[in-house]
């Protein structure tokens, strides 16, 4: 592989603009094919999230790549007052659906809503929650009746926990948290898939606790507590986390 495209990647990983800039100096097309992916296919279908998303896209778009699909790009790079003119310029795009593959919460026959909680877009989110997005839209269902998520699910089991601002905006609007699908299959088509049956927002939070995850002890318990309240279910007072035996 072109060691300038390793580094791309590698600046894709971590989030870092200043690595992509320099992959991108190096002579790297922002619109080049490489296993038959764009730059900004590959960013948006992998790795980790962070605050530092929109940033790596912008810096993209700044160097020439093109993604067709404007209301898509302007939830990408949380940019509110880009959206807000398409959506006055086109009130149904917040009900248009996309297929996007990614490598966690699967993003096919989503609305942008999904999208935006995917990725942590507190912006975005807020602008298409105030121009009527419907916060129950259903994703896609798969042929074995699983996933079905609404935008809810992408925000409870996130690296990091990046997604909780989104989650706490989704709840304040009165989004459900004691919705039940059949399943949901984390990282659909890749290597670390994973399918949760009979999956609620609150299992699929504490599904954050398989290894396969990667997520903290703690951050899951957050959002089980948030979710718990908001669809009035007690809990024990002692939770138990971070967990004894596992600490001894």
């Amino acid at each position: 592989m072109n060691p300038n495209y390793s580094l791309l990647l590698h600046g894709f990983e971590v989030h870092s603009v200043e690595k992509i800039e320099q992959a991108l100096s190096a002579g790297i097309d922002p619109n080049g094919l490489v296993d038959g992916k764009s730059p900004l296919t590959e960013l948006i279908e992998m790795y980790y999230r962070s605050p530092q998303f929109s940033d790596c896209v912008s810096c993209l778009i700044q160097s020439g790549a093109t993604c067709h699909n404007q209301a898509l790009l302007a939830v990408l790079l949380d940019d509110a007052a880009m959206l807000e003119k398409i959506i006055r310029e086109r009130p149904g795009v917040i009900h248009d659906t996309l297929d996007i593959r990614c490598a966690f919460t699967p993003l096919m026959g989503v609305t942008l809503l999904h999208v935006a909680c995917e990725y942590g877009l507190v912006k975005s989110a807020t602008a298409l929650i105030q121009a009527g997005a419907d916060i129950e839209a259903k994703a896609a269902v798969d042929s074995y009746g699983f996933n079905g998520h609404t935008p809810i699910f992408h925000t409870v089991c996130q690296h990091r926990n990046h997604g909780l601002p989104v989650l706490q905006l989704l709840l304040a609007h009165g989004a459900r948290a004691d919705v039940r699908l059949s399943g949901i299959t984390w990282g659909k088509g890749f290597e670390w898939e994973t399918t949760v049956f009979d999956a609620t927002p609150r299992s699929y939070a504490q599904a954050g606790l398989l290894p396969q995850f990667q997520r903290n002890e703690q951050d899951v318990y957050t959002n089980i507590r948030l979710l718990s309240a908001a669809s009035n279910r007690p809990l024990p007072a002692n939770l138990n986390v971070p967990n004894e035996y596992l600490q001894s």
